[in-house]
């Protein structure tokens, strides 16, 4: 299994917004794509626009899967609109 751990910074104003988005982003990944195991979002108790998600994947092709994914495409297009700064790994 793999694991991704990305955090993110919400523009000022966006934030709802991007929860509808990521809420579908999160739900479509694990309903969708069998290699995804698990999807949590969380919001920084300190910062209500700094999030942090944990994602669990089966091996490298259920990632590559999910970046492949119609669904992705949707979620990077309104990142690109909504976060400010995001680091993963």
């Amino acid at each position: 299994m793999l694991a991704l751990v990305v955090s993110l910074q919400v523009k000022p104003g966006h934030r709802d917004a991007f929860l509808a988005a990521i809420t579908e982003q999160a739900e479509r990944s694990f309903t969708d794509e069998p290699g995804c195991l698990f999807f949590d979002v969380t919001v920084d108790t300190t910062d209500d626009h700094r999030f942090v998600f944990y994602e669990l994947y089966a091996d490298q092709a259920a990632i590559e899967a999910h970046r492949a994914a119609p669904h992705f495409a949707v979620w990077r297009a309104a990142a690109a609109e909504h976060v400010g700064a995001c680091a993963g790994s």
